[in-house]
């Protein structure tokens, strides 16, 4: 696997993982009735998500170019962190709203 390849993979890893940790961020202030600081955590997961899907994109250009890469565990991992991310942060959302509408009570 080339250079830049890696650091798209590890690209994709770090930043689902932030976006991941973000949410879940978001989730503990939600419980503690601090809907500021949880919509603050969800738009940083937001933009972590945004800078994964840049490594993807950059990696499925390279793909529809012509520029084949052999798939790895690192490879499958990464997508596999983007995927999770991306659900935990829909999921997070949803609890929050679920939070707001306790508190509200």
């Amino acid at each position: 696997m080339d250079e830049a390849n890696l650091e798209s993979i590890m690209g994709l890893i770090v930043n689902a993982g932030n976006a991941k940790s973000d949410a879940m961020e978001a989730i503990q202030a939600a419980k503690e009735g601090n809907f500021d600081e949880a919509a603050e955590k969800i738009k940083s997961a937001e933009a972590s998500l945004v800078e994964a899907h840049h490594a993807q994109t950059g990696l499925l250009t390279k793909e529809a170019q012509g520029d084949h890469m052999t798939v790895t565990l690192l490879t499958v991992h990464s997508q596999d962190h983007l995927m999770t991310a991306i659900a935990f942060t829909d999921i997070a959302k949803e609890l929050i709203d679920l939070h707001k509408k306790i508190d509200e009570k």
